[in-house]
């Protein structure tokens, strides 16, 4: 039998809303629709795998995002701080 996820999702009304607008958004960018597309799955019960497979991308990848939804929830689908050296330029062009 295969391995079910320890991480259980259960939403909240308000999150669900949320995710469900966003993963509707024409204006969010595509991996922010994709992440709360895992959630929302995860929540109905879908394995890692067949999200995986819905949303053509890897379980490996789908299991991150469960797992930094059950820990954080909201916020955990944020992208977080990349490690390294800071850009050298600011995003305003000056240097």
């Amino acid at each position: 039998m295969p391995k079910r996820s320890p991480f259980g999702i259960k939403l909240t009304e308000a999150e669900r809303s949320i995710l469900e607008a966003k993963a509707r958004s024409y204006t969010s960018s595509y991996i922010d629709v994709v992440r709360a597309k895992m959630v929302l799955y995860a929540a109905e019960g879908v394995r890692n795998k067949d999200i995986a497979a819905r949303l053509d991308t890897s379980a490996q990848i789908v299991s991150k995002w469960r797992k930094r939804f059950f820990e954080h929830r909201l916020d955990g689908l944020e992208e977080a701080p990349r490690r390294g050296r800071p850009p050298r330029f600011s995003p305003r062009g000056g240097g």
